[in-house]
């Protein structure tokens, strides 16, 4: 359809039927400190513990890691395999309002707060130090960091619209 058609008259032009949309069980994210620390350094580059954390019972940490790179089908793969509440964590992390209103609205509280610290809110920066255990307040700051990192390259003019 034609965008004037859209503004200013009727659609003539049949509708397409759209993809229905699958539900998937939301899966569990209680993870022990050495995973948490394991998924840190993935973060932080370390391909031997990505690779550990996908080949060892923690694929989602590894395609968390990849989304938070900006890597758009390791989104769709939490997505599609019941990690819906990881993916919007990182789009909340990234400044996507829906995404951290739907954690908020679902009580992922800590979800909601490990994104809220990503994006510098020192409410939440006090409420993972009050109620989070160390390891989960040194994930905020490795995502902060990392996503601090690739916001720095994608502005910087050496490095314009890389990704780390």
């Amino acid at each position: 359809m034609s965008w004037f058609k859209r503004i200013f008259g009727k659609d003539t032009e049949p509708q397409t039927a759209r993809k229905p949309v699958a539900v998937v069980p939301m899966k569990s994210l209680d993870y022990p400190p050495k995973i948490i620390l394991a998924w840190c350094k993935a973060l932080e580059g370390n391909t031997d513990l990505g690779a550990y954390l996908l080949n060892n019972g923690y694929p989602e940490l590894f395609y968390a890691t990849q989304a938070i790179l900006l890597k758009p089908e390791a989104r769709d793969w939490l997505m599609d395999n019941g990690y819906p509440h990881l993916m919007a964590m990182i789009n909340a992390a990234e400044g996507n309002e829906s995404a951290l209103n739907w954690l908020k609205i679902h009580q992922f509280d800590l979800l909601y707060h490990i994104a809220e610290t990503v994006e510098g809110q020192t409410e939440s920066y006090a409420w993972l130090k009050a109620h989070a255990t160390e390891d989960l307040f040194l994930l905020a700051r490795t995502i902060k960091s990392v996503k601090d990192d690739i916001e720095f390259n994608h502005n910087d003019i050496h490095t314009f619209g890389k990704d780390l």
